[in-house]
């Protein structure tokens, strides 16, 4: 939208605006319609987005559970590593909170001559 003129993107956008149907509309200007972007880049889909060892989602989670010891792994423990996964990847503050916390107890861990027994 940067080749356009302000004025040229304020018409463009209230062209769209008003091809839209009444329901649409009414949406957008719950909303408020200042706040709207119609020529806004769409969002990645998760499945495509990648970390920043360029895998994705569902590699990420393979690699991992394919890397435990686990035979038995429960449902929980799986939907546990795709949420981390999922959040890590999106930049949740919750799952960065917790990964972070996670990073710093295996350091203290360390630090004491102590380890996490979870059997």
């Amino acid at each position: 939208m940067d080749e356009f003129s302000p004025e040229e993107q304020a018409e463009r956008k209230r062209a769209v605006f008003e091809a839209m149907s009444p329901r649409r509309r009414r949406r957008i200007e719950k909303r408020g319609y200042e706040n709207w972007d119609p020529f806004q880049a769409p969002k990645d889909p998760i499945e495509i987005r990648r970390d920043v060892t360029q895998r994705t989602l569902g590699q990420l989670v393979q690699d991992f559970l394919a890397s435990r010891d686990r035979q038995d792994c429960s449902d929980a423990y799986h939907q546990g590593v795709l949420d981390m996964v999922t959040g890590l990847i999106r930049g949740d503050d919750r799952i960065v909170a917790m990964y972070e916390f996670s990073c710093w107890y295996q350091t203290l861990l360390e630090a004491e001559g102590l380890h996490l027994n979870l059997d």
